[in-house]
């Protein structure tokens, strides 16, 4: 089949892979030369939504991405700065006749997009855009009467009956133009940020790969019965592959379709789908409660004593403790830890979800901006699908729940190595666990009804 056009730039960003990627599987069909962008962000030191970890991470997969084009025959280009204006003087430099590009769900990212197509467009380039984050865009999964479903459970019936898109082939043979300039590669010093104490996972297309194999063969068959457990390697660790797109979210549907009871795993895809359908229709969630009853609380901002003691995991609560010490460390938190820390968060020292959804996302290397709003508000109480204001988790009998033998605990916090498991399961009143570890910096039962009256008040 004849090519329609000269030369094509795929433009990369949540994507980081040649299989399966749409854009980059059309864009070598249809075009004879391929050039591969990735345009660098420009802020420096802090951002509200990003951090070191993730920026490390995201290096090691652009280092991968780039050898990976190498060695097929094709440049990654990269640049740095507003998006729309280094496309529109790449094709200048170029000539470059087609932009492919996969579609992102986020505010933000469908912004940016709008103005490369109108920008682009306007120079007489062709745009082809695709379907890649999710497995249903928010329009394809809706009530029978058109509308966007706020609840999963109908949601995930709806989604589950839906064809799911087959992964592409990966191109064999690519080209490039010789000469374009391209920075390097960039580095944490390239966002003026310091080499982070997480401890990450190896980045890159191939090793997401081997980790796609191996939750398939050893964590997916028994996900049901130990995905609450957090001790342990128990839940497939494919979140910063997915965030990033060093495998597709369609290879990593259909991998875990052909493996035993994967039922329980496929319906957390549908859970990331469904949350980045709430964002992708209700946008407004990033800036407040997507429940307009709750609208207007007066929590506490994220500052002072209790929330540096939260995010240092210093609140003499052992299993928010861990949670927040393992996030330190590895810029990962296993999922009911994540429930556990920010309902005691929101319910016990009643700060604002923002607060912590904010420190989240520094931090996790996996930080998804609908997945990780949704979480926080779920917890709050605040969003779609919530737990309701009432539903006020109990750090201690969670700890009795999901870490009976203070696994979990022990590993993250090793002042507490020598207490009895069930000492972790109950408040130490007056008998301080002991070796430097802190007292509890509240009382969750009175806490608890402190909460509860203050929902209470507001929605009267």
């Amino acid at each position: 089949m004849a090519t329609r056009f000269k030369t094509a730039l795929v433009w990369h960003r949540r994507d980081l892979r040649l299989s399966d990627n749409p854009a980059l599987h059309h864009a070598a069909k249809e075009a004879d030369q391929v050039i591969p962008v990735y345009v660098l962000s420009s802020w420096k030191k802090n951002h509200d939504w990003c951090g070191a970890p993730r920026q490390k991470f995201l290096c090691g997969c652009l280092e991968s991405l780039e050898k990976n084009y190498e060695a097929a025959g094709a440049k990654l280009i990269i640049r740095q700065g507003d998006a729309a204006k280094e496309l529109e003087k790449l094709v200048l430099e170029t000539k470059a006749d087609a932009l492919y590009l996969n579609r992102d769900v986020d505010p933000f990212g469908i912004a940016k997009e709008n103005e490369v197509t109108e920008r682009l467009g306007s120079m007489g380039c062709k745009i082809s855009s695709f379907k890649d984050v999710v497995l249903h865009e928010k329009d394809e999964v809706l009530t029978g009467s058109d509308n966007p479903y706020k609840v999963y459970t109908p949601y995930s019936n709806n989604w589950l009956k839906q064809p799911k898109e087959k992964p592409l082939s990966r191109p064999k043979k690519l080209s490039s133009p010789e000469g374009i300039k391209s920075l390097p590669l960039p580095t944490l010093k390239t966002w003026g940020l310091s080499e982070p104490n997480a401890e990450i996972l190896e980045p890159g297309e191939r090793a997401a790969r081997a980790r796609l194999k191996a939750a398939v063969s050893k964590i997916i068959p028994s996900y049901e019965a130990t995905r609450n457990t957090p001790h342990g390697h128990t839940t497939s660790r494919l979140g910063q592959d997915l965030r990033f797109g060093l495998v597709s979210v369609r290879e990593v549907y259909a991998a875990a379709d052909s493996a035993p009871n994967s039922l329980i795993y496929r319906k957390e895809i549908a859970w990331r789908d469904f949350y980045m359908a709430l964002l992708g229709h209700f946008p407004e969630v990033l800036d407040g409660e997507f429940k307009e009853d709750w609208r207007g609380l007066d929590w506490q901002e994220g500052a002072g004593e209790n929330f540096e003691r939260w995010q240092k995991g210093e609140t003499g609560f052992p299993i928010v403790d861990a949670g927040m010490r393992e996030l330190a460390a590895t810029g990962f938190m296993h999922n009911r830890v994540r429930m556990i820390v920010s309902m005691f968060l929101t319910k016990d020292l009643r700060i604002h979800w923002m607060a912590g959804e904010s420190h989240f996302m520094q931090q996790l290397v996996d930080g998804e901006i609908a997945s990780n709003n949704g979480g926080w508000q779920w917890s709050a109480g605040t969003g779609a699908d919530a737990a309701p204001y009432f539903r006020i988790q109990n750090p201690w009998t969670q700890t009795k729940s999901y870490d009976p033998e203070g696994l979990y605990i022990k590993q993250w916090v090793p002042e507490l190595q020598g207490v009895a498991p069930k000492r972790l399961q109950e408040p130490p009143e007056d008998r301080p666990f002991g070796n430097g570890y802190p007292s509890p910096i509240v009382n969750h039962k009175a806490e608890r009804e402190k909460t509860l009256a203050w929902f209470k008040k507001f929605r009267g």
